[in-house]
């Protein structure tokens, strides 16, 4: 198997295929039109640009499409980026399929939803349980192929059940060291924070945000979710609003996207969880593209910083 995209360093001849994961038109200072294409593969994605691209083209190399690249790495301000020499699309003599490009989570999905449904067991309160267990099973399907988001953190196959089975492991650990946390509350939070994202985004390929996604949000989206839950279940009472609050609450502040701040112990937890995850799965992603002794590339989802990795990390 050749090397992924990501393992190349600049000046590298590059002759691969890859697919297409997205395609945006635009138009250059001379008037001329270019797509700026984001290729990937299993190891990630990478950005190139196709000059005097023609409606023909914007037609074959549109999302989703795989291509035969031959190009070189360069480094463009500070960030990778692949000039492409020749560019064809796939046909049927082309042996390769889209599930060969797809990033997906470490862990398997049988192994996370087994995580997932320990955690649920765990639950002492029938209420929140029987909530969680509710709509775990109603989302199920899309909650185990989904991404957490379009870019960022976790924005692969199954990378939302993942950024979940990570944090639940995190709540675990923290609560063991703060016994007055509520674990079934936590744990429940954890599950449901971003299940909206299951309608806010379009799928696991090419993600896109839906209609629902841009006019509501995975956070009004899961408050309303959690209500028709209660009320399919016969249940009412304070565990209901709790729950709210915490999908309310776990972007941390209004400028964040949170409707409300954390006004409970543990969704004020659960807000630092979400960020230490989110984070470091960023990190991680960026640093690995890096050698030791060298910067990685501005990751502007944090401040816009370059981190360094240590030249004594092997």
């Amino acid at each position: 198997m050749s090397k992924g995209i990501l393992h190349y360093d600049v000046g590298e001849q590059v002759d691969l295929y890859l697919m297409i994961k997205s395609a945006t038109k635009g138009t250059a200072s001379n008037g001329k039109p270019f797509l700026t294409l984001i290729l990937q593969d299993k190891s990630g994605e990478m950005e190139a640009k196709l000059w005097d691209a023609n409606e023909e083209q914007e037609k074959n190399f549109a999302a989703q499409s795989i291509v035969k690249i031959v190009g070189e790495l360069q480094n463009y301000r500070g960030k990778s980026q692949l000039k492409i020499k020749q560019i064809r699309r796939t046909g049927a003599n082309d042996a390769v399929k889209i599930d060969d490009f797809l990033e997906t989570a470490p862990l398997s999905k049988d192994e996370m939803i087994s995580k997932l449904t320990q955690y649920i067991f765990e639950m002492r309160n029938p209420n929140i349980q029987r909530i969680t267990r509710h709509l775990l099973k109603k989302h199920q399907m899309a909650f185990m192929e989904f991404p957490a988001a379009t870019k960022n953190h976790h924005e692969f196959v199954s990378g939302l059940v993942y950024h979940v089975v990570s944090m639940l492991d995190l709540a675990k650990s923290i609560a063991s060291l703060y016994p007055s946390l509520d674990r079934d509350l936590l744990y429940a939070g954890v599950i449901l924070h971003d299940m909206g994202k299951v309608v806010e985004l379009s799928g696991p390929i090419s993600t896109v945000y839906t209609i629902e996604g841009n006019l509501l949000g995975h956070i009004s989206i899961m408050v309303n979710e959690i209500s028709k839950a209660a009320e399919e279940l016969g249940i009412s009472g304070e565990e209901v609003v709790v729950l709210q609050h915490l999908v309310l609450s776990h972007h941390g502040k209004a400028e964040w996207g949170s409707p409300k701040p954390p006004l409970i112990k543990e969704a004020e937890i659960l807000h630092y969880i979400d960020n230490i995850d989110a984070k470091m799965n960023m990190l991680d992603r960026a640093l690995e593209r890096v050698k030791p002794g060298e910067f990685s590339e501005r990751i502007f989802a944090l401040d816009n910083r370059s981190f360094y990795k240590p030249g004594f990390h092997k």
